[in-house]
């Protein structure tokens, strides 16, 4: 299995000082993060697109040829790109730098998007949200495959008989499809022969096995081709269980309670986020050796060839970030790739 990191980048005010960091600090910081995943062995760093002031990255594929650089083994991926506001052509082109940048280790989470401000920003209607979804995977999917490109749509302008540069290092930059449990978003994953990235952020996991159960239902095996998941949790460690509950609850309910507030939820208890911790629930918060476990439940139900842990969900003290970033790389993952590799 392979395991790695997420992050939106966010930039929210420090719940107990109320400052926010300046944005090129946060940039700064963000790179070390890149950098040390690298080198405790994690195996993909992905990178978030968002149009709004908390989450500072715009772009992923521009600071992910920044991170190519300054890396040597990890990939490097969008989590996600959000395909249905965006150019396919420009999203290729885009991650093609980065593939030649980081030597072939580009790829992209191609989703939906969970947030909406990408959408009049770049003078989409939203009310079109999965059709332009589905026409632009589809071109991006050609671009992937072939350098001269003919192409007609509903939602751009013609390409007739032209090449698209650069082409990456790879021969196609993988391409996986992000879902926050649409059924029909799974079976369009499947019927592609796609990678599956679920995002597990709110409830029990076992709720979402009959998304990988459809998936794999509806996929259709080949030679070259099978079934790889990867699930996406929330998380935080530290040696001290108590302490990782502790330190991260503050950022985390203050994030999850401001997008609660945007989209009509309540905000985040203390007694919701900890059953959100209890051993069945979605957030992978404590000591290494729960989070080990709990990685290992998730892997047992959905029998998943990748974990990506989202670090963090609001602010989180950089040191402490770094510090959580290296127990996943170098006690976490050793120990969940041993026990996977012995039940295999």
């Amino acid at each position: 299995m392979e395991i790695g990191i997420t992050t939106f980048v966010e930039n929210t005010p420090n719940p107990d000082t109320g400052k926010l960091l300046a944005p090129e600090q946060r940039m700064s910081n963000l790179m070390e993060e890149i950098e040390l995943a690298d080198q405790v062995g994690l195996d993909v760093f992905g990178i978030g697109e968002h149009h709004r002031p908390d989450f500072i990255v715009s772009s992923p594929a521009v600071v992910l040829a920044a991170a190519a650089v300054k890396t040597k083994r990890i990939k490097l991926s969008s989590a996600v790109t959000v395909l249905s506001s965006d150019d396919p052509v420009r999203v290729f082109q885009d991650f093609a730098h980065v593939d030649l940048l980081s030597q072939g280790r580009a790829e992209i989470i191609a989703g939906r998007g969970s947030f909406i401000e990408s959408f009049p920003l770049f003078g989409q209607n939203l009310q079109e949200y999965d059709e332009l979804f589905s026409e632009k995977l589809q071109l991006l999917l050609e671009l992937n495959k072939h350098e001269i490109i003919n192409w007609q749509g509903n939602h751009r302008p013609s390409i007739n008989g032209r090449g698209v540069y650069p082409r990456p290092l790879q021969k196609q930059i993988p391409v996986w499809i992000a879902v926050g449990g649409t059924p029909a978003s799974v079976v369009r994953a499947a019927k592609l022969r796609l990678p599956l990235a679920l995002a597990i952020i709110g409830g029990m996991p076992d709720r979402f096995v009959p998304f990988t159960q459809l998936y794999r239902e509806h996929y259709a095996n080949t030679s070259n081709s099978y079934p790889q998941i990867a699930i996406n949790s929330h998380g935080y460690i530290d040696e001290d269980s108590q302490k990782a509950a502790d330190d991260f609850y503050g950022p985390y309910a203050f994030m999850m309670s401001k997008i609660g507030q945007e989209r009509g939820w309540s905000g985040m208890s203390r007694e919701q986020y900890n059953l959100m911790r209890s051993t069945e629930g979605s957030l992978l918060v404590g000591s290494p050796q729960q989070v080990i476990d709990k990685i290992l439940y998730e892997h047992e139900l959905f029998g998943n060839t990748r974990f990506l842990l989202h670090i963090s969900v609001g602010t989180m003290p950089h040191a402490k970030v770094m510090h959580a970033i290296e127990l996943l790389g170098t006690v976490v993952a050793p120990a969940v790739k041993r026990a996977v590799a012995v039940n295999a």
